[in-house]
């Protein structure tokens, strides 16, 4: 594929991105992430939004939400709470009806995803005109390359994970499918809009291995993907969200979503 690279940066007033954060007692969090984001969209001159779904967390997060509101304007910063924990799809899905952009980021708010790699994803998008960009904690270089000519990036490193424990490291078998990617569980992504959509639309899991299945249905639905390096970090304040009764719903998820599932839903996109 040619790449545009001149008018790569001429495009940057064209986009807006919009960043869905599904939140649940990430009062702590919550004003840190945002200000990341707003310093990382401001400094590239990106137009942004950032969607809070947060689901009636008992912590006061909507309390913060409200304040940042006042801090970025309700413009940037658009709150749409839910009535409880109702899992990460339904989340994604209710935070994509309210964003005006045409790429979505999904990432989560307790800082286990920097937003200094989303300049990253979005050269790497704009260079082979990609529908996805994922981040990875399984790669050392970015797949594709990026160009020479966008020069080397200051924030790029072999892709790894810290402070995981071993129940962490067993629900990542990324190893299971293998549609291409190298980090099917990752939910740091950069959707087109329409991609992010018509994915979402067709998914069936629920909790944690909805990311999996998002991505496989994507690869067999022809969409393009590429994968940056990130360096995943576990939650600095609260308390991990993947509970004892989730890791064993995940795992058997995992292992139930096998190779025989890839092929079914190759099946299923070539019938359709």
């Amino acid at each position: 594929m040619a790449l545009d690279i001149e008018n790569m940066a001429a495009s940057s007033t064209t986009h807006k991105y919009s960043v869905i954060l599904p939140t649940y007692n990430e009062r702590s969090n919550l004003p840190i992430i945002v200000w990341l984001l707003a310093r990382t969209f401001t400094q590239d001159s990106l137009a942004w939004e950032v969607i809070i779904v947060d689901d009636n967390s008992p912590d006061g997060t909507q309390d913060i939400a409200l304040q940042l509101q006042n801090v970025y304007g309700p413009d940037k910063i658009i709150l749409k709470p839910r009535a409880g924990k109702l899992g990460l799809g339904t989340a994604y899905i209710h935070g994509l009806n309210f964003c005006t952009g045409d790429f979505v980021i999904i990432m989560d708010a307790d800082f286990s995803h920097h937003p200094k790699f989303i300049p990253e994803f979005i050269k790497l998008q704009r260079a082979y005109d990609l529908d996805i960009v994922t981040g990875t904690r399984y790669r050392s270089k970015p797949s594709p390359p990026l160009p020479p000519s966008l020069g080397r990036s200051s924030v790029m490193s072999p892709g790894g994970v810290h402070g995981w424990d071993l129940k962490r490291k067993l629900v990542s078998p990324d190893t299971v499918l293998n549609p291409g990617v190298s980090d099917l569980t990752g939910s740091f992504r950069l959707y087109r809009l329409p991609v992010l959509k018509h994915i979402i639309t067709l998914t069936q899991s629920r909790g944690y291995v909805f990311q999996m299945e998002m991505m496989v249905r994507a690869r067999a639905l022809g969409y393009t993907v590429g994968e940056i390096p990130i360096t995943f970090v576990d939650r600095i304040f609260g308390e991990s969200k993947l509970g004892a009764d989730e890791i064993v719903s995940y795992a058997k998820g995992v292992w139930g979503f096998s190779s025989s599932a890839w092929s079914r839903i190759q099946t299923e996109t070539r019938i359709k």
